[in-house]
């Protein structure tokens, strides 16, 4: 949907040390998942250029990771996709602050969004040993924070994704990922708290 040179930069630009799960293969992962479900997107190029973009800029310690990404990614696609795509997929990118659909949206870009934001939880719901490679990668990106301070601030993180009365929003993301995902959490939140 990008051509390889935009993608290899947009790869290029997901690598470095201080990244640990926030690397290339996260939007590797989510494309495997999208290339099952693209014939069921409102706007597959938007939620395709979202999840390319979406952790372009990560640094573990900014709060502003997401919208930052958005920005670039609006640079780097303003005069490659369409402008109504081009805007579904910024407003993908800045869902990703807070997990949260707008209320005003379209049916088709709501339905959109909670696909993707469930694609980019699925790792919760990944089996054991890709899950807890996940969570060690979490860790490496916050290898500053003392052990003591890590576990309990990232048990609190997990137990507030646990309190949710659903995980995941779309259909298709509850079917196939809140069971999982719920053992996952459980598990890993008994392990930091420990």
């Amino acid at each position: 949907m990008l051509d390889e040179a935009l993608i290899a930069e947009i790869a290029e630009l997901h690598s470095g040390p201080d990244r640990g799960y926030h690397g290339w293969s996260h939007p590797q992962a989510l494309l495997r998942l999208f290339a099952e479900t693209e014939g069921d997107l409102d706007d597959p190029l938007a939620v395709y250029c979202a999840i390319v973009l979406h952790d372009v800029i990560y640094e573990p310690r900014r709060s502003d990771n997401e919208t930052r990404s958005a920005v670039l990614a609006r640079t780097m696609l303003q005069d490659v996709i369409p402008g109504d795509s081009l805007d579904r997929a910024i407003r993908l990118i800045e869902a990703t602050a807070r997990h949260a659909i707008p209320a005003d949206l379209p049916e088709g870009e709501t339905a959109d969004m909670a696909r993707f934001l469930d694609m980019d939880l699925s790792i919760l719901a990944a089996p054991i040993a890709a899950f807890d490679a996940y969570e060690a990668g979490v860790r490496h990106e916050y290898r500053e924070i003392p052990e003591e301070a890590f576990r309990q601030g990232r048990a609190a993180i997990l137990e507030g994704f646990l309190a949710r009365e659903a995980l995941y929003m779309s259909d298709w993301g509850k079917l196939r990922f809140e069971a999982q995902a719920r053992e996952n959490l459980r598990r890993s939140i008994a392990q930091l708290r420990d």
